[in-house]
């Protein structure tokens, strides 16, 4: 039985180069980054030409890259940061948010009693910016914290009109862009952002590393204490081999992104084709023409089916997700979906089918023959 994944929006294979390379800096390079000897001069020239290379790709200063162990450490980080250091008084967001965003706000709220707004979201799925735009002019010292790609329904913000709005607003802007690093291209000279996050497993990377872009002279503090390392802004001993994976993995995304982004953007359009002509009743969740590696669809099946449509995929080999990978424990509704969704609609099966490049459209018949037996 041929298995097949399509469930890229919560991790990724990862490429044979970027294992080789880490497996050198294991074999070689073992030395700790802070040590003054050849082995730590050695290990901290490969942790800064990785930063190097990241803040190439992004078009960023490598200053102002800062290593973590992933995007919800990142996330929790800046969000804390910008609250207790930087004084902001309130916090504008969205009920669609990743829980890494959601949850640290609310956090924050009660820990720090500071304002939580949420910006409202059309049916669709996108944000309003009109909105977005009136709770701006209330004044209070703000952070807004938007995600670029949605990680569920694959909604786009528009990040360059939301960071003009928020400037004008002397607003700070922080996005969750781990759904989009290494799959589109972020110019970070000419976007008005303030904060950034990444996470490598998202872009064929290995799991348990990160980073923050974190503007020059944004005066965020350490959210722990230790060592000098990451310019004393994230202490501990730098995993060098992930770092140097990071690296890699981001550098070949965008070396071959216009070439995987029209394979990936191809097989998404096949789906839905395909999901017209087998499931007519079916519905897309969010907007059709939304990122071009994922779509959340709503299939016309009976409550008998839908409690078992993950098994029933599952012991046909095939992966795919109702949600996101960090609440696929749970038993309730997607709170993405629950925003946008009538109870009646909520019950039915709604399935994320995220393409990497490893993807075919052998692995999409394969999945709608699947969804047909059920």
């Amino acid at each position: 039985m041929k298995k097949v994944y399509l469930d890229n929006a919560s991790t990724t294979q990862i490429r044979p180069e970027v294992i080789q390379e880490m497996t050198k800096v294991m074999t070689e390079d073992f030395g700790n980054p802070s040590s003054t000897h050849g082995f730590g001069r050695n290990a901290k020239s490969v942790l800064e030409l990785s930063r190097k290379t990241i803040a190439k790709n992004l078009n960023a200063s490598a200053q102002e890259i800062i290593f973590t162990s992933c995007g919800t450490e990142a996330n929790n980080w800046i969000l804390r940061s910008a609250v207790k250091d930087l004084k902001v008084e309130r916090i504008i967001t969205s009920k669609i948010e990743h829980h890494a965003v959601l949850y640290t706000a609310q956090a924050l709220q009660k820990e720090f009693d500071i304002q939580l707004d949420y910006v409202a979201i059309k049916p669709n799925g996108e944000i309003d910016i009109t909105d977005l735009v009136e709770l701006l002019s209330q004044g209070h010292k703000t952070l807004v914290s938007l995600m670029h790609v949605n990680n569920e329904i694959g909604t786009v913000l528009d990040l360059e009109r939301v960071g003009v709005i928020c400037k004008e607003h002397n607003a700070l802007f922080h996005s969750d862009t781990v759904q989009s690093i290494g799959k589109t291209e972020l110019d970070l000279q000419k976007l008005n952002v303030d904060f950034i996050v990444a996470s490598a497993h998202k872009f064929h990377g290995p799991k348990g590393i990160g980073f923050a872009f974190v503007r020059k002279n944004s005066g965020l503090q350490p959210l722990f204490f230790g060592g000098e390392q990451e310019k004393g802004m994230r202490a501990g001993t730098e995993a060098v081999h992930q770092i140097a994976g990071i690296a890699k993995a981001l550098e070949f995304s965008y070396a071959n992104l216009n070439a995987e982004r029209n394979h990936i953007s191809e097989l998404r359009r096949y789906l839905i084709e395909t999901l017209e002509v087998e499931f007519p009743a079916f519905s897309i969740n969010g907007v059709s023409d939304g990122f071009y590696n994922m779509v959340n669809v709503l299939l016309p099946f009976s409550d008998e089916k839908t409690a078992m449509i993950l098994f029933h995929l599952d012991m046909k080999g095939i992966a795919v997700s109702r949600g996101s990978a960090c609440q696929s424990g749970s038993i309730k509704a997607s709170h993405v979906l629950a925003e946008m969704l009538s109870m009646e609609d909520l019950k039915k099966p709604s399935l994320r089918i995220s393409f990497s490049h490893y993807n075919s459209k052998e692995d999409v018949d394969l999945l709608i023959n699947a969804l047909k037996s059920i």
